[in-house]
């Protein structure tokens, strides 16, 4: 396993991971809060800043705290997705877009709400935790668009009147179904895995890259910092994503 602490990740090791993609039939891509934060989006523990450093995450992102203040709640959410809104795609999430024009087939897989992979190009993207631009109906279960009755209260679904969330996934709640499966196959397929700014510690995304490893993929690892992937991962380039992708895609014939 190879390991490069250096601040500029030395071009040998990024022509190795550009070497395996190249000869890869199928990338599946991990993303995590990293790739986020270079965009100036703040993690979920960063985003209790403020008047928000008060509250307890259970409070916040939990069924149970939905239903005892729906409207902190919703007050919470309302500023992050402002957050979220005024984001812009950075280089990693280009690079992302354009590595699937390059491949025969690319799985992207984000643990990110905020869908600046859509906003960046990409497209089939596995939303592991939801998206936080849109509505669930807690009633009907489903993805729903707001009742324009709803005045200045709480926001209410327009099919049925039911109280709407925020689409994610809390705590205490299981990931899709659908992301869950779409995701293990992935990982279980792939010639490569790329974990790109992700801690390795949440499961059962943390998962995703042990499958691989166990399938034989070559896993790539692209993180400032080291996790608990780091000492498996068979290339680990040190830096943000929105400089190591751009610079592995240089390299790619």
């Amino acid at each position: 396993m190879v390991d490069d602490h250096s601040p500029a990740v030395s071009r040998e090791l990024i022509g190795r991971a550009a070497a395996a993609i190249s000869r890869a039939r199928h990338v599946c891509v991990l993303t995590g809060a990293g790739i986020s934060a270079e965009s100036g989006i703040p993690t979920f523990r960063d985003a209790q800043e403020g008047i928000w450093a008060r509250f307890d995450p259970l409070d916040l992102a939990t069924p149970e705290g939905f239903e005892r203040d729906p409207d902190l709640v919703w007050q919470w959410y309302e500023w992050r997705r402002d957050l979220v809104r005024k984001a812009e795609p950075n280089a990693g999430h280009h690079a992302l877009a354009t590595l699937a024009r390059r491949v025969p087939r690319l799985t992207l897989v984000t643990q990110n709400v905020d869908g600046l992979h859509q906003r960046a190009g990409s497209t089939g993207v596995i939303e592991y935790h939801g998206n936080i631009l849109r509505d669930r109906c807690t009633v009907e279960q489903v993805v729903a668009e707001r009742s324009r009755d709803a005045g200045g209260g709480l926001p209410r679904c327009l099919g049925c009147g039911g109280l709407l969330r925020p689409d994610v996934v809390w705590f205490g709640e299981m990931i899709p179904r659908g992301a869950l499966l779409l995701a293990d196959a992935a990982a279980e397929n792939c010639d490569v895995f790329l974990s790109i700014g992700t801690s390795s510690l949440v499961y059962p995304a943390a998962s995703l890259g042990e499958a691989a490893l166990r399938h034989g993929a070559t896993v790539i690892e692209i993180n400032p910092d080291s996790t608990d992937l780091s000492p498996r991962a068979h290339v680990v380039l040190r830096g943000p994503s929105g400089l190591v992708l751009p610079a592995v895609l240089e390299l790619l014939p």
